[in-house]
């Protein structure tokens, strides 16, 4: 069974920092892409980061660029996502999506 799992988000301070885990099994992870994805309250979908299935090639929306490191370690089959310097327009549900599949979703919530 196809299964990812997101985990690491909480409530933090505007300029905090969060990590983000997803962790993947029932597939062969280190073969696919990944990305996370996040829907803000009352918004739709956008595409904050990607990186290609041997980690060596990343992509950031601009609204994340110098703040967020997305990461992987195909051994564990599991990817990050570093959030650094966090403003309150972060604050939504973040999933992770990889080989057709994307993970339950963890909230971010950031405020003072």
């Amino acid at each position: 069974e196809v299964q990812l799992q997101a985990s690491g988000g909480g409530l933090v301070q505007p300029g905090g920092s969060l990590r983000l885990s997803c962790v993947a099994s029932g597939f062969t992870f280190g073969s696919y892409d990944m990305s996370w994805v996040r829907q803000a309250p009352g918004k739709g979908p956008e595409y904050v980061s990607a990186t290609n299935s041997g980690g060596g090639t990343s992509y950031y929306a601009d609204s994340v660029k110098g703040r967020f490191t997305i990461s992987r370690d195909n051994a564990k089959n599991t990817a990050y996502l570093q959030m650094d310097s966090l403003k309150p327009e972060d604050t939504a549900v973040y999933y992770c999506n990889t080989a057709g599949h994307w993970g339950q979703g963890t909230l971010v919530t950031v405020s003072s």
